[in-house]
C-alpha cells in the first residue's frame, strides 16, 4: 500500500549558500576555505625558509603540508608501496611520504639554456634525477626533501624561473604556443600578454585565494596548440573586420570527472587589453565562483549556470567598466596534429625541431644533453609543449641534418610513430596520492608493443592515459582515453585496469569520448584490445575519417 503525498510545504526552503563572497557568503563552508581564511597561501614560503627547512618534516603544520605549500609548487609524494585500492580509504598522513613534488613552472613553455641546464642541475642534485614534461608546460621533479626547498628556489629564481602558484587554488600556469613569434602563420604572438599577465598578478594576494585552481592560455597558434577549448580562461588569436590583430575570449573550459567545453563570450580584446581583461575573469570567479562544494568549485560551474550573456555583462558593468566590441570567431584549426613534433620553417629562414620524449619522462642528464645539442646547433632557445614533448628552436638550415641525428641518437625522436608521439600519461601510483594505477612505465610499454604490433599505423590518434577519474591527462578529449581503476581479470583477481572512452576530440569537431557500458581492460589486456580496435578502424574507415569520427558511427561490437 503505497502512502498519501505529503501536504505542500507553506514555506519555500531557502537556498543553499555557495560560499559566493559576492553575495555575502564570506563564511568558509569548507576546511580548505577556513586554511585558506586563517592564513594566505602566499604566506608558507618564509615559513618553509625559517622555520620547515631548518627544522624538518615532522615540523611542518599539517594546513601548510597538504594545503599551502601547493601554493609553491609542492605536494607531498604518494608512500611507495601503498596499492590502488588504498588511495581512497587512507588518511592523508598515511598516504603522504616524506618526500615532495615540486613543479616548476614554465609560462609560455619558454626556456632558455640557462634555464634549462639549472632544471637538469637541481634535478641530479636534490631530485634522484627526476624531471617529466607536463600537459601543462612544466617541468615536474620528485624526491624533494624540505631542507632542499630554498636552495631550489634561490637556483631557479637566478635565471628568472619559480614555483609560485604552481599548484593551489590560484592561478596556476599560462599556456602559450612553443612556436610564438617565429611561426609564419601566426595570427598574433601572445608573448608579451602572457610576460605582462604574469608580471602583474603571478604572487598577488588579490588572487591568491580563488575557489579553486584557474587555468590560463593566451596563444595566436593556426593549429591552436595550447587547447584552449578546455581552459579556465584563453584569448585565441584573431583578425577582426577592420584587420585588427586581438583575441577572442573563451572561458569556463575544464574536464576532471564533470567535463565541460569552454564558451566563446563573442568579445574582441586588443593587446593591451588582455591583461584588464583576464584579471576581469579571474575575479568574478575569485568573488561569485562556488566555495562549498570543491567538487563544484570551478569556474566552468558559474559560467554554465549563468551562460555567456551574463557572464558577459558582469564582467563589463562590474570589473572593466566598459563594453568590449563583439569579434569573430577564431579560424578553423590548421590542418594536422597540435604538437609542433617534427622538423619545421621559421618565418625568418631557419628551422625548428620538436622532438619527442617518452610521455614525457626524462631526467637531469637528458635535460643537460638537450641543451648542449640545442647550443652546439647554434640555439639558445628551448620549448615544452601541452602534449608532454619539447622544441628546439632556430636552427639554421645547413644544420639541420647534424641536429636531427643527434636527438635521434639520443632517443629523442624527431620522426616518431603515431603512438611515440600521440601517447601521453599522467603521473600515476609510482608517486601521486590520488592515482589508482600505475601510468608512465605502462604507456611506455604500451607504446614499444603498439609499435612492434602495428608499424605501419600512421594516422594520427592520441591515447591519454590517466591513473585515477581526475583527467589530469585529458582522457576525454582523447581517441583512446584510459582512466585508471582496478578492475576484475579473467581469474576473478582485483587488478589495475583502466575504462575506456573512444572518440573524444579537440578542434574542427570537440566533443567527449563515447563510453561504452561495461567497456573496461585490464592493464595486461589494452595491447590485445587497442590493436583489435584499430584494425576495425583501419579496415573500415571512409577515405580521410578520422578514428573519432569512425568510432561515432561503429558497431558497439566493434568498439569492445
Amino acid at each position: 500500500m503505497t502512502s498519501p503525498p505529503r501536504p505542500a510545504s507553506r514555506h519555500h526552503k531557502r537556498p543553499r549558500g555557495e560560499g559566493q563572497w559576492a553575495l555575502g557568503y564570506r563564511e568558509p563552508l569548507n576546511k580548505n576555505e577556513e586554511n585558506k581564511k586563517n592564513d594566505d597561501g602566499l604566506n608558507v614560503r618564509q615559513r618553509i625558509i625559517d622555520v620547515y627547512s631548518k627544522q624538518g618534516f615532522d615540523s611542518i603544520d599539517p594546513a601548510d603540508l597538504r594545503g599551502r605549500f601547493r601554493w609553491f609548487g609542492l605536494y607531498t609524494q604518494r608512500k611507495p608501496g601503498i596499492d590502488g585500492g588504498k588511495t581512497a580509504i587512507l588518511e592523508p598522513e598515511e598516504l603522504d611520504d616524506r618526500y615532495f613534488m615540486l613543479r616548476v613552472r614554465i609560462d609560455g613553455g619558454q626556456l632558455s639554456l640557462e634555464q634549462l641546464r639549472t632544471i637538469a642541475d637541481i634535478a641530479n642534485t636534490y631530485a634522484r634525477g627526476t624531471a617529466d614534461v607536463t600537459d601543462r608546460q612544466n617541468i615536474q621533479l620528485h624526491w624533494i626533501e624540505v631542507e632542499a626547498v630554498p636552495a631550489i628556489w634561490e637556483a631557479l629564481e637566478a635565471v628568472g624561473l619559480s614555483t609560485t602558484e604552481a599548484c593551489g587554488d590560484t592561478p596556476r600556469v599560462m599556456l602559450g604556443c612553443p612556436l610564438a613569434g617565429i611561426d609564419a602563420d601566426e595570427v598574433i604572438d601572445a608573448t608579451p600578454q602572457i610576460d605582462d599577465t604574469v608580471a602583474r598578478y603571478i604572487g598577488d594576494k588579490a588572487f591568491s585565494n580563488l575557489p579553486r585552481k584557474f587555468k590560463s592560455a593566451m596563444s595566436g597558434c593556426p593549429a591552436h596548440c595550447t587547447v584552449h577549448e578546455i581552459n579556465d580562461i584563453a584569448f585565441v588569436g584573431v583578425v577582426n573586420e577592420q584587420g585588427e590583430r586581438g583575441f577572442d575570449l573563451w572561458v569556463g573550459g575544464g574536464l576532471s570527472t564533470n567535463p565541460m567545453l569552454a564558451k566563446r563570450l563573442g568579445t574582441f580584446v586588443r593587446p593591451e587589453q588582455v591583461h584588464e581583461v583576464w584579471a576581469g575573469v579571474i575575479g568574478i570567479f575569485r568573488d561569485y565562483g562556488y566555495r562549498r562544494l570543491r567538487h563544484r568549485a570551478r569556474i566552468k560551474f558559474l559560467v554554465n549556470d549563468w551562460g555567456v550573456e551574463r557572464f558577459r555583462e558582469v564582467l563589463e558593468k562590474e570589473y572593466l567598466g566598459y563594453p568590449l566590441p563583439d569579434g569573430p570567431a577564431p579560424e578553423t584549426p590548421r590542418g594536422g596534429r597540435r604538437d609542433h613534433v617534427g622538423v619545421h620553417p621559421q618565418k625568418d629562414g631557419n628551422f625548428y625541431v620538436g622532438f619527442a620524449p617518452k610521455v614525457g619522462r626524462l631526467d637531469g642528464d637528458k635535460l643537460h644533453l638537450i641543451a648542449d645539442i640545442a647550443e652546439r646547433y647554434g640555439s639558445a632557445r628551448v620549448r615544452t609543449t601541452v602534449e608532454q614533448k619539447m622544441v628546439i628552436l632556430d636552427i639554421a638550415p645547413d644544420k639541420v641534418e647534424g641536429i636531427v641525428a643527434d636527438l635521434e641518437a639520443a632517443d629523442l625522436q624527431v620522426n616518431p610513430s603515431t603512438f611515440r608521439r600521440q601517447t601521453m600519461a599522467c603521473t600515476g601510483i609510482e608517486f601521486c596520492k590520488l592515482a589508482i594505477v600505475e601510468t608512465k612505465g605502462l604507456a611506455s610499454d604500451l607504446i614499444d608493443e603498439l609499435e612492434r604490433r602495428l608499424p605501419d599505423f600512421g594516422e594520427p590518434l592520441t591515447i591519454n592515459v590517466n591513473g585515477c577519474p581526475n583527467s589530469c591527462a585529458r582522457i576525454q578529449t582523447a581517441d583512446i582515453g584510459l582512466k585508471g581503476q582496478l578492475v576484475v581479470d579473467a581469474g576473478g583477481n582485483q587488478v589495475e585496469g583502466f575504462q575506456i572512452h573512444l572518440g573524444g576530440s579537440l578542434g574542427v569537431k570537440p566533443g567527449f569520448g563515447r563510453k561504452v557500458r561495461g567497456l573496461k581492460a585490464t592493464a595486461d589486456e589494452l595491447p590485445d584490445y587497442i590493436e583489435r580496435v584499430l584494425k576495425n578502424y583501419q579496415s573500415q574507415r571512409d577515405d580521410e575519417e578520422t578514428f573519432a569520427d569512425w568510432v561515432q558511427r561503429a558497431e558497439e561490437a566493434d568498439l569492445t
